[in-house]
C-alpha cells in the first residue's frame, strides 16, 4: 500500500499480505557509501511511529542501532564463544555456560533481545525459584544474563540491559558457625600426632581456605620471621589438579604465626623429610607444604573426606572445611598446648 510520512517518523506503510504496519529510517551508509535502513514492524501505525522516534533518538544521541534479529540464545552463544572464554578460568566458563544452556536458553532463548523487557526476566527468576532452586542460583541466573547483555550493547546489538532493571530474589544471610573452645580442643586433641596436623591447626589458626592452604609452598614459609605468604591456590579444574591465583588481590597476604604453630611446620617439614627418603624414587618433589606420601598436592576432595572421618571420631557434626576455617578461632585456643 501507499506509504506515509510524518514529521520525524521515516517512511510507514501498511502491508497488504497481513495488515502489518513497518515503517523504515535511514541509519547511516555502510563502507561502500550504500544507505542503511533500519525497519521496524508493529500492529498499528502508532505503535511504529513510537518505534521509530525511539530509534531517532537513540541515533541522535549516538547509540548504534540495535541488531533487532539477534535472539538472547544467539547473544549467549557469542559472548560465549568470542569474549568468555578468554575473560575467565575454564572452570567460571563452564559454570556460566551450565546456567544460559540449562536456566536461559530453555526459557529466552528464542525471544530477541530487542523485545526482552525487566518483567520477561522478573518472570524468569520467579519460575525458577518456584521450581526449588535456590536464591544465590537464581541470582547467578539473573548475573550470567546480566553480563551477556552487557556484551550485547558493546556490540550495538541492543541499547540497554533490562537484566539490570530486573529484580534480583533477596539473598537470606546464612548465620555462621563457630567451634567452640570445648569443640576445638576435642578437635585438636584428635589430631595430635596426625599426618595433617599441622594443616588443620594451621587453617583453624589463621582462618586459611582450604585451597590456600593446599597452595603453600615451602619457599612461602619464613620460620625465622614466622610468617607465611599466601600467594596461590590449589584447586581441581577440568579433571586435574592446578595451583591458580588467589580469587582476589586482597587475598594475597602474609599471615603471622604464633610459635606454636612455627613449631608443628617444623615436625611437618621433618615428616616430610622421612617420607623422601622412604618413598625414594616413588617420591615427587613438588615443594608443597602439604602433600600426600609420594609428595605430589593433596586432593581437595579429599581433604573434605578426611576431615569428615576426623570430625566423626572427635565427637563432632558434620563440619566443612570451609565452615572450618571460615571460623579463624584465635590462635592461643588452636595452639595452646604448644605455646
Amino acid at each position: 500500500m501507499a506509504s506515509f510520512r510524518g514529521n520525524g517518523e521515516g517512511s510507514i506503510y501498511q502491508r497488504a499480505s497481513d495488515g502489518r504496519w513497518l515503517g523504515a529510517i535511514s541509519v547511516g551508509r555502510d563502507d561502500r557509501g550504500r544507505l542503511l535502513r533500519k525497519v521496524v514492524s508493529a500492529k498499528t501505525r502508532g505503535e511504529v511511529v513510537r518505534k521509530l522516534r525511539k530509534l531517532q533518538r537513540d541515533l541522535d544521541d549516538g547509540l548504534p542501532a540495535p541488531d533487532t534479529k539477534m535472539t538472547v540464545a544467539q547473544l549467549l552463544t557469542q559472548w560465549h564463544d568470542d569474549v568468555l572464554r578468554h575473560q575467565v578460568a575454564p572452570s567460571a566458563v563452564v559454570s556460566y555456560w551450565t546456567v544460559a544452556r540449562h536456566h536461559i536458553i530453555p526459557s529466552l532463548g528464542s525471544k530477541r533481545v530487542v523485545n526482552l523487557t525487566s518483567a520477561d526476566i522478573d518472570r524468569l527468576l520467579s519460575a525458577k525459584l518456584d521450581s526449588g532452586l535456590s536464591v544465590s542460583t537464581v541470582r547467578r541466573i539473573r548475573s550470567v544474563l546480566g553480563q551477556a547483555i552487557d556484551q550485547g550493547i558493546r556490540w550495538g546489538s541492543v541499547n540497554r540491559n533490562v537484566a539490570r532493571l530486573s529484580r534480583a530474589p533477596k539473598e537470606q544471610r546464612r548465620e555462621g558457625r563457630t567451634l567452640t573452645y570445648e569443640q576445638a580442643r576435642r578437635l585438636l586433641k584428635e589430631l595430635e600426632g596426625h599426618r595433617h596436623e599441622a594443616l588443620y591447626s594451621l587453617m583453624l589458626s589463621t582462618g586459611l581456605r582450604r585451597g590456600e592452604a593446599l597452595g603453600l609452598q615451602w619457599r612461602d614459609f619464613d620460620e625465622e620471621a614466622r610468617i607465611i605468604s599466601v600467594r596461590r591456590q590449589l584447586k581441581r579444574e577440568g579433571g586435574s589438579l592446578i595451583t591458580a591465583d588467589t580469587k582476589t588481590a586482597r587475598s594475597r597476604r602474609s599471615v603471622n604465626l604464633p610459635r606454636g604453630l612455627v613449631h608443628l611446620l617444623g615436625e611437618h617439614r621433618k615428616r616430610q623429610e622421612d617420607d623422601r627418603v622412604v618413598m625414594d624414587e616413588l617420591w615427587t618433589d613438588t615443594g608443597f607444604i602439604f602433600t600426600t606420601n609420594f609428595g605430589t598436592p593433596i586432593d581437595p576432595r579429599n581433604l573434605n573426606r578426611e576431615f569428615a572421618t576426623i570430625c566423626q571420631r572427635a565427637g563432632l557434626e558434620h563440619w566443612h572445611p570451609h565452615d572450618y576455617a571460615d571460623v579463624g578461632i584465635s590462635t592461643n585456643c588452636a595452639t595452646r598446648r604448644r605455646v
